[in-house]
């Protein structure tokens, strides 16, 4: 299985960027990042400079930034789940949470935090990610009035 270390996702990002700049052809994944990149100009300059984006630590309770580098792996963890609809259900989840947020983007910013909370909770319990408890969060988001 494919698992990549932070240095390695730092300069995918960051080589999607420079490939995207210079009007490079690119793999679909590629493709897709860089989607997610044009979404984010505030991480432009993070993604210019591949040996800072390397070294440099982020700590959001220091500079009041957050990582780019997570932010972006997460909308394309979040669109690799869609494609594929897994867990079951997330697919139609998201597509009903932008469709009320009338912004896929938006919609992806709000499954961050049920992504998150499943995250965190599987590492407490020491247990695998609740994938229908993480639908659930999404769906409620989906359905929630005002």
């Amino acid at each position: 299985m494919f698992n990549p270390s932070q240095e390695d996702v730092r300069r995918f990002f960051c080589a999607v960027y420079a490939k995207s700049r210079a009007g490079e052809p690119m793999e679909a994944i590629e493709t897709l990042a860089s989607l997610w990149i044009e979404e984010h100009p505030e991480y432009h300059a993070d993604l210019a400079d591949v040996e800072a984006a390397v070294a440099r630590q982020y700590d959001a309770s220091v500079d009041g930034r957050s990582n780019p580098f997570l932010h972006l792996s997460m909308h394309l963890s979040i669109s690799e789940q869609c494609s594929i609809d897994q867990p079951r259900g997330i697919r139609q989840a998201v597509e009903l949470l932008a469709a009320r947020l009338d912004s896929l983007h938006e919609a992806h910013h709000a499954v961050m935090d049920c992504l998150q909370a499943m995250l965190w909770d599987s590492q407490q319990n020491q247990q695998p990610p609740d994938g229908n408890a993480y639908v659930a969060c999404v769906q409620r988001k989906a359905t929630r009035r005002g």
